[in-house]
């Protein structure tokens, strides 16, 4: 019986989210974390190493140097993805939290080492321009969204309803000045200066930025730990199944119809395959919304995406250049 190739793409990849999980999961279950601390740990991954993250990774990027027309088709997509899913799920707050489990991928913890692997250095470029507005345009967007249904539901409980153009100017206030977007803006136009950060700065917002992403599945697998699988399993392999097939199968067709070929659609469609991040997580944690669900999707996608992200890549090969 051949061994198993620990040092294919997807698995040297996956695995380790795998296990960070696992972790958290043991963890809970052994009560080294009590249940009430864990929304202290949410909010020091949310609120601290989250914006070291953010504000780190936009402080180096230059707008005019990107190729902004496969993240463009790739933005294109996850918006109507999103909205679709709005319409499905509901159109409340709740639904907001849910469409972005569908479009929002794990591009650092999983995305950059398989596309490295697997793409090469070429790839990776073509991610990071990816990942310098990922944040920025799909969190941004939930965001905006999500406090606006939030201002016409706390309107329809009071029975108070407020002018549009004052709900709307709330909404994009509570959305700018959200912990993610926030860093996201200002490491932007800190990045437009051309100073650089001194590594007195850099070096802590680095070594915080890197605790970001094996903290939050470490978290992930904690809080589910405390989650009824039974209650939530269908509902987390639907979400699971929007993000590892629907997600890139639409890239694909998208990206093919618009003359996207060869490393560029192969880099997006992954991209877009890749399992639910753990900033959809924090973010359902933050607005009290769907937590339990999404707990549960961001685990199953991650193992769904093992045999998913295989056969995309795959068939990507399969296709003509």
């Amino acid at each position: 019986m051949p061994a198993m190739n620990f040092d294919h793409p997807v698995l040297s990849s996956l695995l380790p989210v795998v296990l960070l999980i696992a972790v958290g999961f043991v963890a809970g279950r052994v009560r080294w974390m009590r249940p009430e601390s864990v929304r202290d740990l949410s909010n020091l991954v949310f609120l601290v190493l989250t914006q070291a993250l953010l504000f780190r990774t936009m402080s180096s990027v230059h707008l005019e140097r990107l190729d902004m027309r496969p993240v463009f088709q790739y933005f294109v997509v996850a918006a109507v993805l999103f909205f679709g899913m709005l319409l499905v799920y509901g159109r409340d707050a709740r639904a907001s939290v849910l469409a972005l489990a569908g479009i929002f991928s794990n591009t650092l913890m999983i995305g950059v080492p398989l596309i490295g692997l697997a793409y090469g250095e070429a790839g990776q470029v073509l991610l990071f321009t990816l990942i310098s507005l990922h944040a920025l345009v799909l969190l941004t967007m939930a965001t905006l969204v999500l406090e606006l249904q939030i201002a016409r539901e706390q309107a329809a409980a009071t029975g108070q309803q407020r002018q549009l153009w004052r709900t709307v100017g709330q909404a994009i206030r509570s959305a700018l000045l959200h912990p993610v977007p926030l860093p996201i803006l200002v490491g932007l136009l800190y990045a437009q200066t051309g100073w650089g950060l001194h590594p007195v700065v850099d070096k802590p917002l680095q070594l915080l930025g890197n605790a970001f992403g094996p903290i939050a599945l470490v978290l992930v697998g904690i809080t589910l730990s405390q989650t009824p699988m039974g209650q939530n399993l269908m509902a987390a392999v639907r979400l699971s199944l929007v993000k590892t097939v629907l997600h890139p199968a639409l890239m694909l067709a998208v990206g093919w119809a618009l003359g996207l070929r060869g490393l560029a659609l192969s880099v997006m469609v992954v991209a877009a395959a890749l399992p639910i991040g753990a900033n959809v997580f924090l973010f359902s944690q933050r607005y009290q919304k769907e937590e339990d669900t999404v707990t549960a999707a961001v685990a199953v996608s991650t193992l769904m995406s093992m045999v998913g992200i295989s056969l995309t890549m795959g068939f990507l090969a399969w296709l003509p250049a």
